[in-house]
């Protein structure tokens, strides 16, 4: 629940205490000093936390594969909230990234009941194009849908073993009331997360998942059922360094070295941790010490720099072993943008956000509507200025349509010092929005037919 120890990831409301949920929820602040090229949202701080992102930026600079995921819910028309998503996407995809998309039609008809038919129609009419018209490119894209990749929800199953409804309550705050359908969905949300890195959808690399913080439930539970499937553990060092663990799980005994009577083969164990060591050895590093008896092997000469480059090499001695070699997914969060009405923007809200096909006129009208940061005369506002944390229209201004970041300073200092009303700022982002709302009809009458281009084979 918002304000409480769960975020409820389907809910209406959102809280705006980032720096609570940061500290809560054990995310890590954006830092862009080591941050490559950084994008407009990633500059203005509206990007603020993310978890092990420092794995997918080592990819950029060294030009390894990553890939990147989100989803999207058919079940409603797509507003500006939904377009910060894919300013992420199409900045990591700029950086290198493939994309896939995934549509999360199961949960639509799990969560708000939309048939799977109307799910497609939605999905395609209202997003992909969207998606194609805001600069996705379809040689890097594949859109699929959950109800006709059953690689997801076989996944889905085979991971679901690894948590429980006790689990499930704590994140999601789960009732007795609650249907099956629903508690299942998160489930299939994992299985579309961490499928990318099968052999048949891209391979073993890192995935990031740029998402709105509210979303962060579905990482984080992800991320402890991936962990809990990996059989080798890489941590830090007490006296410098990284240590390898072997992890001794039910399904993989034999292949740990453990006999069926419990006891340890020191020959299949010897024989495990000699292949780790070499492949250790390949990367570069020297003074290896392994404890064969115990399952470690200590790695003196690394830091946790190297530590995604070992883990990525150990998963791929797990696949080789018949293990899943799973990494648990990197992600990103963003801040909310304020509705017009000063609460979420929703689709089933028309008045609270600008939709992608909006016409000139609901959209100008929305904005003077808008919640202002201005005083109630003139003459305060001359004296006191106008509060931008409260205005609407210059965070839009902010978020979506002022791209000139100097731009954006001067009507923050104009507007701040009371020489800028609240009508001049709606003005302003009335005429950004136009000019972003025509280029984006112009775009999406241009990619009308060339949706099916960004489909995967098993959506067409």
């Amino acid at each position: 629940m918002v304000g409480g120890g769960n975020i409820d990831p389907w809910s209406s409301e959102q809280s705006t205490d980032y720096d609570r949920m940061i500290e809560q929820f054990g995310l890590t602040p954006m830092e862009l000093g080591s941050f490559p090229n950084p994008g407009m949202l990633h500059r203005r701080g509206i990007v603020f936390a993310h978890r092990d992102l420092d794995v997918i930026t080592d990819s950029i600079t060294k030009g390894d594969p990553f890939g990147v995921l989100t989803g999207l819910m058919p079940s409603g028309r797509m507003h500006l909230g939904h377009s910060m998503v894919i300013e992420q996407v199409r900045w990591f995809q700029d950086q290198g990234a493939d994309v896939t998309v995934a549509v999360a039609d199961l949960e639509a008809l799990a969560t708000r009941g939309t048939p799977l038919s109307n799910g497609r129609e939605t999905a395609l009419r209202e997003y992909v194009l969207n998606y194609a018209a805001l600069g996705l490119d379809s040689d890097k894209t594949s859109v699929y849908f959950q109800s006709s990749r059953p690689e997801v929800q076989r996944l889905a199953f085979t991971l679901g073993k690894r948590t429980n409804l006790s689990e499930l309550d704590a994140i999601y705050g789960f009732g007795g009331d609650t249907n099956l359908a629903h508690v299942q969905a998160p489930l299939v949300q994992v299985g579309d997360i961490v499928h990318p890195q099968l052999d048949d959808f891209g391979g073993l690399r890192p995935i990031v998942v740029p998402v709105g913080v509210d979303q962060d439930p579905h990482l984080r539970l992800t991320r402890d059922i991936t962990q809990k499937t990996n059989w080798f553990n890489v941590k830090k060092r007490k006296s410098g360094g990284l240590t390898v663990a072997l992890s001794v799980q039910e399904d993989n005994q034999a292949e740990m070295g453990v006999s069926h009577s419990g006891r340890i083969d020191m020959d299949s164990r010897a024989k495990l941790v000699g292949n780790i060591v070499d492949s250790i050895a390949e990367l570069g590093f020297s003074d290896i010490k392994s404890n064969p008896k115990h399952g470690t092997i200590e790695i003196p000469g690394a830091t946790m720099a190297d530590r995604s480059r070992i883990r990525i090499m150990l998963l791929q001695i797990e696949r080789d072993l018949g293990g899943l070699g799973l990494m648990p997914p990197c992600s990103t969060y963003h801040r909310f943008a304020v509705g017009m009405t000063g609460d979420k923007m929703s689709s089933s809200k028309p008045e609270s956000t600008i939709f992608m096909d909006d016409e000139i006129e609901s959209m100008e009208r929305k904005v003077k509507r808008a919640i202002s940061g201005g005083q109630p005369t003139v003459e305060e506002h001359r004296r006191l200025g106008g509060d931008v944390s409260k205005d609407v229209a210059y965070q839009y201004l902010q978020f979506f349509f002022e791209s000139d970041d100097a731009a954006l300073a001067e009507v923050k200092s104009e507007y701040e010092s009371g020489r800028m009303l609240a009508g001049e700022v709606k003005q302003i982002c009335i005429d950004r929005a136009t000019d972003w709302l025509i280029d984006l009809k112009q775009k999406r009458d241009q990619m009308e037919d060339s949706v099916a281009d960004f489909l995967a084979p098993d959506a067409i």
